[in-house]
């Protein structure tokens, strides 16, 4: 009975991994990309993950692009004179031993010009790929969502 509980763990061992939805970049990981089911007729869509830097310097988060799109912006929300209001920004500072937040109402990823809108439902994925100043380049798979995951619900937003 044991020797068929090992045989039986070690064949679910790689699906488990398989179902991971993390990336590691250098000394930075990246956490459970994802995006909001959308309307048909939305011009735009945004994805949010988690960056951890497990290292000893900070890095920098440049750009970002993405095949599904004609562009792809980095973006905050900031409060101004009591308004929320969403801003470019050129690039995202990611603190040595610290973590980075990409939620709606903090920084996100914004993808303009959609080209390829069949991934944009749920259950879907599409590749985002994140271009870091010192890390390099990572491309992860965003995986589109009906509805927010509860762990970024919190909108933490570390700069």
């Amino acid at each position: 009975m044991l020797n068929r509980l090992i045989v039986l763990a070690a064949l679910l061992l790689p699906a488990c991994f398989a179902n991971a939805h993390e990336y590691k970049v250098g000394a930075l990981e990246i956490a459970h990309p994802w995006s909001q089911e959308l309307p048909p007729n939305a011009p735009n869509v945004a994805a949010y993950f988690v960056i951890h830097n497990a290292g000893n310097t900070a890095d920098r988060l440049l750009s970002v692009d993405s095949p599904i799109s004609g562009e792809a912006q980095l973006h905050e929300h900031l409060m101004q004179n009591d308004l929320m209001k969403m801003q470019q920004v050129p690039s995202v500072e990611i603190p040595a031993g610290g973590d980075v937040t990409f939620a709606p109402m903090a920084y996100h990823v914004m993808l303009l010009g959609l080209k390829d809108r069949s991934l944009l439902s749920d259950g879907k994925r599409f590749p985002l790929t994140l271009h870091f100043e010192k890390s390099g380049d990572v491309t992860v798979e965003v995986a589109v969502q009906k509805q927010a995951p509860e762990a970024t619900q919190k909108h933490a937003h570390v700069q």
